[in-house]
């Protein structure tokens, strides 16, 4: 499980191009990113919100400044590094959720797991328990194609959270969804990274996604122009309780999964809550290490 510690970035800059005819993304941020918290990051196209999350996920390499991560400044690892990092540390979940269409919805969650050297049978079985936790049980062998919007942007959460992350990237999760369909997405993603303990960062031009989210950054040619917090404290593990996640597994099936043990079935995922207020608790078992969401 990875630890929780703050995602910080100094004084980053990134250009593309050559120097003196390339054109600047990112001007000089300046931002911190606490464990739990959830950061929404908004502006107009070319404001340079989407090169920022690509640096701040290792993605790109900054042509100057640091992005600081459990100690570890991104700029100075080796590519190879870096890879390992986002699939250890970061989770992904993209606006067409870039699932495998040949893979089944397990294998899909399972990927990251996988390709850090889990053997299939175990990563499939913890996958299959997200895809539960998430409302999906008993979709664990529909591919992608068989699958609602909705439905396949779970499988996307629960690749991101497979891992147990520090951190969890969403660029633009609902773009591609009705207002319904993206409302329930959005009230699974901030409940599956509150009750992990993960930050949640999210890239988008909608205000009503970025309501869902504790602190509103705002960009404009490349610079943060702006921060807004959410209405009281702004901050996740006082206004909803976030737990810490578990340093080890635990039977207790009161909080969780234990090995073996088949995932509580209960109604379809509840109905999310308005934007800004307490995210719905999933009705589903809760995938080892995660405990429960006090209220």
């Amino acid at each position: 499980m990875t630890s929780r510690t703050p995602l910080t970035a100094r004084a980053l800059v990134k250009t593309y191009g050559s120097a003196g005819t390339g054109t600047t993304a990112l001007a000089g941020v300046d931002l911190s990113i606490a464990p739990g918290e959830s950061v929404a990051i908004m502006g107009p196209s070319g404001s340079g919100k989407t090169t920022l999350l690509h640096c701040l996920a290792g993605v790109l390499p900054a042509t100057s400044g640091q992005v600081v991560s459990a100690g570890q400044d991104l700029s100075s690892m080796s590519e190879r590094a870096r890879t390992g990092l986002r699939r250890t540390d970061f989770g992904f979940v993209f606006q067409s959720g870039q699932l495998l269409p040949e893979l089944p919805a397990d294998e899909n969650a399972a990927l990251p797991l996988m390709l850090a050297g889990t053997p299939r049978a175990q990563a499939t079985d913890t996958a299959r328990r997200w895809l539960a936790y998430l409302g999906l049980g008993g979709m664990e062998s529909r591919r992608p194609g068989e699958l609602s919007g909705g439905q396949a942007q779970r499988v996307a959460i629960a690749r991101a959270l497979v891992g147990s992350p520090g951190v969890v990237f969403a660029d633009e999760p609902t773009g591609a969804l009705d207002q319904h369909t993206g409302h329930e997405v959005l009230g699974v993603l901030t409940e599956a990274t509150r009750a992990t303990g993960a930050a949640l960062v999210i890239v988008t031009h909608d205000p009503g996604v970025a309501r869902w989210c504790s602190r509103t950054v705002h960009m404009r040619d490349g610079l943060v122009v702006a921060q807004d917090h959410a209405r009281g404290t702004g901050v996740p593990s006082e206004r909803t309780g976030v737990p810490q996640p578990a340093e080890s597994r635990t039977t207790d099936s009161a909080t969780a999964v234990g090995p073996g043990s088949a995932p509580q079935q209960a109604a379809p995922f509840a109905a999310a809550a308005s934007p800004g207020g307490p995210a719905p608790v999933s009705p589903y078992g809760r995938p080892d290490g995660v405990t429960a969401v006090s209220r």
